[in-house]
């Protein structure tokens, strides 16, 4: 199939065949194209006291949750989603089901925020914790310890330094251990991959990246692959927690949901154009890309995303010259800002060991590129300026 004639999935369409079960619609009396946004904190009853399908408290449900949730859940091909104030929140209610005596596996590189949370959360409530190199074969299986395990955690790719789990080996592992499994999906997408076809429990993201993809909103959500006890008490705990999205974050993630797919084709077609041209470049000692077929876990990428629209928008450059060059060009890109985050529609370019601090896992050589929807050529143009100012 030629790449022309493989599309992502069309947003729109999921939009408008969510519209009846997500209340596409505030009112019966609404003709708006675009849904409105539901402020209101607090429902009416009827005559009789009975509650309407809202329930009787924003933090319990709304109309806008209801249809942003539908979209994630049939983008994903889950039972069922939530959206949580930030990615933490989402990955904070996964870890709050865990109890004393529990054991988690986890990786040792991967997003900071949740790491550091995890190492806290098992340290205060005693439970044991296997932090895991995910480029080390095998060492997730190890990490596993039969009936005592309950969660395992991955991120595939890794950030910053891009290394890919097999998601049906890590499954399976987990399960075989009574264990469940957690992917965090974040830079995949929906677009690129569907991690519970693959066998995962969950799949999380940090929806104020590419799933808002306009870096204006902090955003999280979970998808279950069955909607069972274990997701009552997530859900519960999303209430009880108050740890729910504003109405206008919610409108917004799902107006970037419209766009997602273009967004995530554009954004793979230019990482993997910048990877393939700045590999071998003599200021470099590696280029850290998934599509390239020099990385390590390239097969399995291409194996469990969906390679005919791409490997996603995220990319690493270690340099040769270390720490020093490597922040160097990170303040002399002028398409390339310097800021934390990733996903949006504008190119990113940040020293990664300096935001996680001393205890960091990044290599002090490293620059992470988080690649827009610019054009191609002048990314490229502006990374090569800025390889040129480092002596």
């Amino acid at each position: 199939m030629k790449k022309s004639d493989h599309k992502a999935p069309d947003m729109l369409t999921l939009l408008a065949q969510a519209r009846g079960a997500a209340a596409h619609n505030a009112s019966p009396k609404s003709e708006s194209v675009i849904p409105p946004i539901e402020m209101t904190t607090t429902y009416l009853r009827d005559g009789s006291y009975r509650l309407g399908q809202s329930g009787e408290y924003r933090r319990d449900d709304s109309a806008n949750f209801r249809q942003v949730e539908a979209v994630l859940s049939a983008i994903e091909n889950g039972a069922d989603a939530l959206v949580f104030s930030s990615g933490m929140a989402a990955a904070a209610a996964v870890i709050a089901t865990l109890r004393p005596g529990d054991h988690i596996a986890a990786p040792k590189i991967g997003y900071y925020g949740v790491r550091r949370w995890i190492e806290h959360f098992c340290a205060q409530f005693g439970i044991g914790l296997t932090l895991v190199d995910p480029g080390a074969p095998g060492a997730l299986e190890r990490a596993i310890t039969k009936g005592k395990t309950r969660l395992v955690w991955i991120e595939t790719p890794t950030n910053p330094t891009w290394e890919v789990t097999d998601i049906g080996a890590a499954a399976a592992a987990a399960h075989a251990a009574g264990a469940r499994l957690i992917v965090d999906s974040t830079v995949m997408t929906p677009i690129l991959c569907n991690p519970l076809d693959h066998g995962a429990d969950i799949v999380m993201h940090s929806a104020s990246k590419y799933l808002n993809g306009h870096s204006d909103v902090i955003a999280g959500a979970l998808v279950t692959r069955a909607d069972d006890d274990w997701w009552g008490d997530i859900r519960q705990h999303r209430y009880m927690s108050g740890a729910i999205l504003g109405a206008l974050e919610t409108w917004l993630l799902l107006r970037g949901l419209r766009t997602l797919g273009l967004r995530v084709e554009r954004a793979s077609d230019n990482a993997l154009a910048i990877a393939e041209h700045f590999e071998g470049h003599t200021k470099l000692s590696a280029v850290l890309y998934p599509g390239l077929e020099s990385h390590a876990g390239h097969a399995i990428a291409k194996a469990q995303m969906d390679s005919e629209i791409g490997y996603g928008g995220m990319l690493s450059l270690r340099l040769r010259a270390g720490k020093a060059a490597a922040l160097k060009l990170a303040t002399s890109t002028q398409l390339f800002q310097p800021a934390t985050s990733l996903g949006g529609v504008e190119s990113l370019i940040e020293h990664r060991a300096t935001i996680e601090g001393e205890d960091s896992p990044a290599p002090d050589d490293l620059v992470r590129l988080s690649v827009g929807i610019e054009k191609c050529g002048d990314l490229i143009d502006d990374i090569e300026q800025g390889l040129a100012e480092i002596g």
